[in-house]
């Protein structure tokens, strides 16, 4: 309507000055030409009329001064002193004539209507807006509602649906419908997942307890060397089962559902518990675990996905390192370090473990850095796995600190282990 409104008024100009200079051409060479007849008569002077003035160079009469150079034709809004003139120039016998006609008036007349043209253009195109937003504003209230119900579902409550006004268009019942099918279809998957979860928890867990628990006792009994060896392995393999399924099971739930049933944890109590539970580990080689630094730091996380996910960085450092000293460090803010003199790792084996392509698990049990890595990413916590600055070996970070307890950040002096 701007653009519309420009286009008209530009119009509108280009018309008004085409049709003033016609008129003033016209009624101007009529003066002109009844001027020139008589202007030889002796004794004729031109009428007196106030607005149009006759200048003769053979008669000694001198136009002003902004007339004197104009070229000969018509020349339109030309300023003399505080008036505006149009002006006929012509050469009759060799002499100069000028016939000028003041126009101050009309011009003034002329802006004021161009003035008032303007200001109602700008007043239809206000008005013309604010109906349009009206129009619009009440059109899309139907489509608004509709995304701020959508906005408003929950993806752990069933039986959700959308409802549209009987103001609605068709089209966006028939969006409505398609949503609420697709809903309809989402709690049926859901409902189906959540069944086999509760399900796989259930009777995967009882008979992993079983094999456990047979085998502690199986050791307690007493046995050759070979066969305690053997029973031994099966309680690895147990852990390691009952450890990848509590992952599988936390990778299966929504985070903020997952948060509601999360413990407090004493960071500093629970990481030398990890460490003592992993010793074993370095009796076949000339490894010493050792806590660097401790200090005071409470989460709000799953104690056993804390303890997969350090106890996992932990065998990754063993089961990579020959002899040596192998580091684990609480930072402030739940930053758990472990450092390794192992065989490092390359970039490539970085990435993979990032991208979800390593898929091997370690020989001692554990479920694989790149499920550990997954798991981090679901809780927010970040893991960064890098090869120790000029050193051998492997540098694991992992970041809790999504998960501090409020008012719980690290206090006090590091305790050296």
């Amino acid at each position: 309507m701007v653009l519309l409104s420009l286009a008209v008024m530009a119009q509108g100009w280009l018309v008004n000055e085409r049709a003033e200079r016609l008129v003033w051409e016209s009624l101007l060479a009529t003066e002109m030409d009844y001027f020139l007849d008589h202007v030889q008569e002796p004794g004729w002077a031109p009428r007196e009329s106030g607005l149009i003035e006759f200048f003769a160079e053979s008669r000694g009469q001198s136009a002003p001064a902004p007339l004197a150079g104009l070229e000969p034709g018509l020349h339109d809004e030309v300023p003399v002193g505080d008036r505006q003139v149009v002006a006929l120039v012509r050469i009759h016998d060799g002499t100069r004539v000028v016939l000028a006609m003041d126009i101050t008036e009309l011009e003034r007349a002329e802006h004021e209507q161009l003035r008032m043209l303007g200001l109602s253009s700008l007043l239809v195109v206000a008005l013309l807006g604010v109906v349009v937003a009206w129009g619009v504003a009440r059109m899309i209230a139907p489509l608004r509602d509709l995304a701020q119900q959508i906005g408003r579902l929950r993806p752990d409550l069933p039986g959700q649906n959308v409802a549209v006004s009987e103001r609605a268009s068709a089209e966006l019942a028939v969006f409505a419908d398609a949503l609420n099918l697709y809903l309809g279809r989402q709690d049926q998957f859901v409902e189906r997942e959540r069944a086999f979860i509760d399900s796989a928890s259930h009777e995967l867990r009882t008979p992993i307890a079983v094999i456990a628990g047979a085998s502690e006792l199986a050791l307690e009994a007493g046995m050759s060397p070979p066969a305690q060896a053997q029973v031994q392995r099966i309680q690895r393999t147990a852990r390691g089962i009952e450890e990848l399924i509590s992952a599988l099971l936390v990778l299966a739930k929504d985070p903020e559902r997952l948060a509601r049933a999360s413990d407090l944890i004493e960071l500093d109590q629970l990481l030398p518990e990890i460490i003592d539970d992993h010793r074993h580990l370095c009796e076949e080689k000339e490894l010493t675990l050792k806590i660097s630094s401790l200090v005071s730091c409470r989460v709000v996380a799953p104690i056993s996905i804390v303890q997969v996910a350090v106890g996992n960085l932990l065998r990754n450092a063993i089961e990579n390192s020959d002899s040596g000293v192998i580091t684990l460090e609480l930072q402030p803010d739940a930053l758990v370090v472990i450092e390794d003199p192992g065989h490092g790792m390359s970039p490539e084996q970085i990435a993979l473990i990032y991208g979800r392509g390593a898929r091997s698990r370690t020989r001692s049990g554990g479920i694989g850095l790149d499920l550990v890595a997954r798991l981090c990413s679901h809780l927010g916590w970040n893991l960064q796995i890098m090869p120790r600055r000029g050193e051998r070996g492997t540098r694991a970070s992992l970041d809790l600190g999504s998960s501090v307890a409020p008012g719980s950040r690290a206090q006090g002096v590091p305790t050296v282990l």
